[in-house]
């Protein structure tokens, strides 16, 4: 079986070197890893191309696929990412909160990196840069396991950017890939409690949960994307067509595509036609209640109880007509997975109750959930969407990734 406790106790020692690193070390690394990635685009292409015609021969669909592909541009992005970290402030150090005690003691919180961090992923190998890069700003050393759909790309970003650390301050062990993309592997790693401070799943519900259940390694929970638009009796139509036609088509196989819409019953009549008419330019399979088949006609599928619950990663979009605000919100508090939702409205109270009622990660009003996105937050790249609620939730940047610790000085105090 693969040796995951060398690749362990390589991980913990990287970890104890990058922590001493300082913010000027640390940033010349990630501008290494960056001119690395485009220095090599065509082997980074040729590898990514294995991948592709291995998906195509298995029948992945064209959504997957599309999470799956790596191209010029697409590597240009993930370089440019990286070195908007190095803009970022160094969040290990940070002095949160202290004080002196009446017995003499000063009592300090600051900010340290988590450690070693394992993340478990699927078929994005821009995850495979994104979760290193910001390991490494953060001063933690990275155990990457990604999925058999994107191996031969995996490999060889990993292959670069451990090339362009071997020549800075930051060990190159500092950011490692399982090789073995066996489910036993996976499992070994939950367990790796000796070396693994934290572990990241990033993929579907069934990869998550596999985690969630099977790891002894602390976990934080990264979460599917079952998002919802609510278009309110009150919203700008056109607004609101225009905002369900990014969230579903613009890039259909990321967790924060919108899944259900719903549709006030008031304008449903006026509003369907209109949104069908947009989301047919782009092949989209509506699924949808009685009133929505009523009104549309026999063309939409009839949407089941699992279709509301189901993060489709793809162009289909189940679709639901409801009385009111509340029974929007139920509906959501029912099916959702608490990632992102948007209320479409030009009625005030409703967008406040929809926003404090609402118990997901992101609550939008009028803008499409797919801005749920570390960059577009202004945090960098994200090593993933948390949707519990302990220590992050959201998309989770730099200050996501330390811990703190208590640092007490006297002069002999004793108890």
């Amino acid at each position: 079986m693969y040796d995951l406790t060398a690749l362990g106790i390589r991980a913990k020692q990287a970890a104890a070197a990058l922590s001493q690193c300082s913010s000027a070390e640390k940033d010349a690394a990630l501008l290494a890893i960056a001119d690395a990635l485009q220095a090599n685009v065509s082997q980074i292409l040729k590898a990514n191309q294995k991948d592709l015609d291995a998906a195509q021969a298995n029948g992945m669909s064209k959504a997957m696929q599309d999470r799956l592909r790596l191209s010029r541009e697409r590597i240009d992005g993930i370089a440019n990412a990286v070195r908007e970290l190095v803009s970022l402030p160094d969040p290990v150090g940070l002095v949160l909160e202290g004080g002196r005690r009446p017995n003499g003691i000063s009592i300090t919180k600051v900010t340290v990196p988590l450690g070693v961090v394992g993340i478990i992923f699927e078929s994005r190998p821009n995850v495979t840069v994104d979760c290193a890069a910001l390991c490494l700003k953060s001063g933690n050393a990275c155990i990457l396991r990604g999925g058999k759909e994107a191996i031969h790309s995996n490999l060889v970003l990993t292959q670069v950017m451990q090339q362009a650390l071997a020549g800075t301050a930051v060990p190159a062990d500092a950011v490692l890939l399982v090789e073995d993309t066996s489910r036993e592997t996976a499992t070994a790693l939950m367990k790796l409690n000796q070396y693994v401070d934290v572990l990241i799943p990033r993929g579907g519900a069934g990869l998550i949960q596999a985690v969630v259940q099977n790891a002894t390694v602390p976990v934080i929970e990264t979460g599917v994307g079952n998002c919802h638009a609510f278009v309110d009796q009150s919203a700008d139509l056109e607004m609101a067509v225009r905002i369900v036609e990014n969230g579903k088509t613009q890039r259909p196989s990321v967790c924060n595509a919108l899944e259900t819409l719903l549709v006030h019953r008031e304008i449903a009549n006026t509003f369907l036609p209109l949104v069908k008419a947009r989301l047919d330019q782009h092949n989209v399979e509506l699924r949808g209640c009685p009133k929505t088949r009523e009104i549309l006609g026999d063309r939409v599928v009839p949407a089941t109880e699992e279709d509301y619950y189901t993060e489709f990663l793809d162009y289909i979009l189940a679709v639901k007509v409801v009385a009111d605000v509340d029974e929007a919100i139920a509906h959501i508090a029912r099916y959702s997975s608490h990632h992102s939702e948007v209320i479409i409205t030009n009625n005030l109270e409703n967008s406040r109750k929809f926003t404090s009622m609402v118990d997901s990660a992101a609550v939008y009003v009028n803008a499409s959930t797919r801005f749920t996105d570390g960059g577009e937050f202004g945090l960098g790249a994200e090593i993933g969407i948390s949707t519990q609620k302990l220590h992050a939730r959201g998309p989770m940047g730099l200050r996501e990734l330390v811990s703190y610790k208590y640092i007490i000085s006297g002069n002999g105090q004793i108890r």
